[in-house]
């Protein structure tokens, strides 16, 4: 049950405008300094998680592990997808602390 309420978080995210998907825009708000949070698929591959991994530690942008691509991409009305940053604060808040309550490897 616990798993639905992070994925509802991130639908309410996606249609209030603070959320991006994909790598290319999940790179570019940790790199403008916009992300507040990065999901990405556990399912990702390893070069992917990693490259992401490095991103935030140097950014200091919070990541976990989420999942997977179909998982992450169906949450926020999408295909599926490898990565995404929510740029909101309340709303990142809000979702890490459901990721902590459901087990969810912090990166």
């Amino acid at each position: 049950m616990r798993q639905n309420k992070t994925a509802g978080l991130l639908g309410l995210a996606a249609r209030a405008g603070k959320l991006v998907s994909g790598e290319f825009c999940t790179e570019r708000e940790v790199k403008s300094g916009k992300a507040a949070l990065v999901l990405v698929a556990d399912d990702a591959s390893d070069n992917t998680k990693k490259r992401f991994k490095n991103m935030c530690d140097f950014y200091k942008v919070p990541i976990y592990f989420y999942k997977d691509k179909d998982t992450l991409g169906h949450a926020i009305g999408k295909e599926f997808r490898a990565s995404l940053a929510v740029l909101d604060q309340g709303f990142a808040g809000s979702i890490r602390k459901h990721l902590e309550t459901e087990g969810n490897t912090i990166a």
